[in-house]
């Protein structure tokens, strides 16, 4: 009996020890806020860009967050909104101030209103799914910065990701326009591509559709895209703007035209961005066929040592894939090789990868698309100065055409020719440039410099239509004369525009979040590029013990399915055992760890003595 009380005593005295240090440790934690975020893209922490932003603000920014509470999805939405807000509020060093309204008074309602917010119905399904309950509110932020306004109207509590983006784009939009300061980035106009293209899905009633200038310069009003005449070589770029643009032209650039970017580029601190390549297809062509030629614009670009290749790239390896039917009636996928479907891949030798998401235009994005490339070879050795990367490639099941003409629209027949390998299609360069044409100059040019006194840094995508949809562009009918727009869109091929439209669902978001990153690249603002990865989702599980399917270019389509079928299948049972990983070891550990605790307390009562 002694024993069991002296046992009793101990077991007593432990348990008041660890009462004590958990209130122990609750007093001393009371107050302190910390969260581990172990998502990827950080999607539960603010982002150092967005805590510099408003740690740099010149004035006092005054921020009223309307919320509606009442129901679990919204009492949850509003405290993860307070969390982030409080968040800005300590990065802010005493600069950023918010309070908190919900809006129940007739008078809150009216201030509501007043400032832009829109009233929203919220509702949730109760737990037995018989009854839905719904509330009446506002949610939505407003901000006060110097003599501006800015307000976002509504928020969504189904769409709480991407609020992190969307606040700190609003603050630096209420800045640059209190402070009249903007990012201004010119566009070298030539026949060819426009960024003012209604190219990026099929045609939808009366009317241009979107484009992605007009779709950027709403979004992001603080960037400033300014069309840039070079009057066949005869003016200089203003040197004002932080860097230029060239697309795909219908026409040759010439050597004045040329050297007016090469001098721009020698003033130090500036920017070059091309999207080009040796493909050339005209709009509202459903036949897609295409003339290969660079336009001259390799003349340039070798200078810098990226040489661009007059080839068509097809990548059988990453593409996009869409069910059909054939003349008989059966469903078969049509591939579209193409349109080369780049993933980036954690396990990737750098020499291998094939999307390099550590490069700013491309943070932390996982799949890009990149229609009718060309190839690119890079050359360090004339610019030692630069530093070269390679941010692009096409898996190492692809292939090139090359020729005058090719056609490219996708088809059930289309098979595999010449020798696989990987292509390079995207690179950057950032260094001390040297000249091009500082040696050459065309007559009348005078150049300061015959080298960048300052870094100047260059992104060649050798994808000419990147920035379009171009399924949407071969099959959408041609633009209408004015007169007949009140007729609305007429005629265009109605299979293309069927496949644009997944093609925009999947690509597009991301496409217009790395010209948007672009632009902060080229002005070297890049604090809130880690920002606009918070609007993509997080990443699918990866793969990398499945080795990918490699293609023969011998192999008949038998053969092609079989790995690609081997390949998923691989994938499957990789799924398979992770499951039932998850499912029995936790279960076996607890066993095991059972069963050596029921030995150990029999040892200890073996070894036990009565007195």
């Amino acid at each position: 009996m002694e024993r069991k009380a002296k046992v009793a005593s101990l077991s007593g005295l432990f348990l008041l020890v660890i009462v004590g240090v958990m209130v122990m440790v609750n007093i001393v934690s009371y107050g302190f806020n910390k969260r581990l975020d172990m998502t990827k893209n950080e999607r539960y922490t603010l982002s150092k860009g967005s805590a510099r932003l408003v740690n740099e603000l010149k004035e006092n920014i005054d921020v009223t967050l309307y919320v509606t509470r009442g129901l679990p999805k919204t009492d949850l939405f509003v405290e993860d909104l307070i969390n982030l807000i409080n968040e800005y509020e300590e990065a802010g060093a005493g600069k950023f101030r918010y309070h908190v309204v919900e809006a129940k008074t007739e008078e809150e309602k009216k201030a509501a209103k007043k400032a832009g917010l829109q009233e929203a119905a919220f509702g949730e399904g109760s737990e037995t799914g018989d009854n839905v309950n719904i509330t009446k509110g506002y949610m939505g932020v407003v901000f006060e910065y110097g003599s501006e306004k800015e307000v976002i109207p509504i928020l969504s509590p189904d769409q709480s990701q991407g609020l992190e983006f969307w606040i700190s784009n609003k603050i630096r939009e209420i800045r640059d326009r209190a402070e009249d300061q903007y990012q201004m980035v010119g566009v070298i106009i030539k026949d060819g591509i426009k960024l003012t293209d209604a190219n990026l899905v099929p045609p939808q009633g009366r009317g241009g559709g979107p484009n992605i200038k007009g779709l950027l310069q709403r979004a992001f009003p603080f960037y400033k895209i300014e069309d840039v005449d070079l009057q066949d070589g005869e003016a200089e770029i203003d040197s004002k703007l932080s860097g230029v643009i060239m697309l795909q032209a219908d026409k040759d650039w010439s050597d004045k035209e040329l050297a007016r970017v090469d001098q721009f580029l020698m003033l130090g601190n500036k920017s070059l961005v091309v999207v080009a390549g040796a493909v050339n297809m005209k709009p509202a062509d459903p036949k897609m066929t295409a003339e290969l030629s660079t336009r001259g614009i390799d003349k340039l670009l070798g200078g810098y040592g990226v040489e661009l290749r007059n080839d068509a790239v097809l990548d059988w390896g990453t593409q996009m894939r869409l069910p059909v039917q054939n003349q008989m009636g059966q469903l078969q996928w049509l591939t579209f090789p193409g349109i080369s479907q780049v993933q980036h891949d954690d396990g990737a030798e750098p020499e291998e990868q094939t999307l390099d998401n550590s490069f700013a235009a491309f943070f932390r994005m996982e799949e890009m698309a990149f229609p009718y490339a060309s190839s690119l070879l890079v050359h360090p050795e004339k610019q030692p100065a630069a530093e070269f990367k390679v941010v692009a490639r096409t898996s190492p099941n692809a292939t090139v055409m090359t020729g005058d003409r090719v056609d490219l629209r996708p088809n059930l027949e289309m098979r595999p020719e010449g020798e696989f390998a990987r292509y390079d299609i995207a690179a950057t360069l950032e260094g001390k440039l040297k000249s091009v044409y500082a040696d050459k100059a065309p007559e009348g040019f005078t150049f300061k410099n015959k080298e960048a006194p300052e870094v100047s840094r260059i992104l060649v995508i050798a994808s000419p239509q990147y920035l379009s949809n171009p399924l949407a562009r071969a099959g959408n009918p041609p633009p209408m004369p004015p007169q007949m727009q009140m007729m609305g869109p007429m005629g265009g091929d109605p299979d293309l525009q069927r496949f644009a439209v997944p093609y925009a669902q999947r690509y597009l978001t991301t496409t217009i979040l790395a010209f948007k990153n672009m632009l902060d690249w080229m002005s070297g603002d890049r604090d809130l590029i880690a920002v606009s990865a918070k609007l993509t989702s997080e990443p699918n599980v990866s793969y990398k013990d499945v080795a990918e399917a490699e293609f023969d270019i011998n192999d008949s389509d038998e053969d092609r399915k079989r790995k690609q079928e081997e390949y998923v299948q691989g994938r499957r049972d990789l799924q398979v055992r992770v499951k039932w990983t998850l499912t029995l070891l936790p279960a076996l550990f607890f066993m095991v760890f059972g069963i050596a605790r029921w030995q150990w307390r029999e040892a200890n009562r073996g070894r036990v003595k009565l007195d």
